[in-house]
């Protein structure tokens, strides 16, 4: 009897440009306005921590921090629609946060759309709370629709 494939276990690593058509099919698959390749290319040009999960050479998911003047900003965290409610998002969240921690930030913001209740209720699991609203902030297929502004406030360590 043979036997049964093992999984790989997922690993976080920092994405690389050869990383960017994985990147771009998620991101694709997630999002009806998605980001371009273009931008991710930008983004690690910029020198913004971004890293990804995967489990050998396929990536699941991604995410982007930007941070500066003690404050870090999520740009993108986003889990291939095939492996999300996994736990995958919060362990990628929790890479995002330590890499902001390591840059001594003292906050981290995101913007997230109210209608991505999942992430919502991610991001409120891992501490952030809603202090604002951005009108109009992201593209609709009826117009726009409003980005709920999330921070967390980076508790030194004990």
């Amino acid at each position: 009897m043979a036997a049964l494939p093992q999984s790989i276990p997922a690993a976080l690593r920092p994405m690389q440009v050869d990383d960017l058509a994985q990147i771009a099919e998620i991101e694709t698959a997630s999002y009806e306005f998605p980001w371009t390749r273009g931008i991710f290319r930008d983004c690690l040009s910029a020198g913004y921590n971004a890293w990804v999960l995967a489990s050998g050479a396929r990536i699941i998911g991604y995410g982007i921090l930007s941070v500066g003047m003690q404050e870090a900003h999520l740009l993108n965290l986003c889990i291939a629609p095939s492996e999300q409610g996994l736990g995958h998002g919060q362990r990628l969240l929790k890479r995002m946060l330590d890499l902001a921690r390591w840059h001594e930030a003292q906050r981290v913001f995101l913007e997230v759309r109210p209608s991505n209740q999942h992430a919502v209720a991610l991001y409120e699991h891992a501490g952030f709370n809603e202090i604002g609203r951005r009108p109009g902030y992201y593209p609709a297929h009826r117009g726009r629709e409003d980005a709920i502004v999330m921070a967390l406030e980076m508790l030194p360590p004990e």
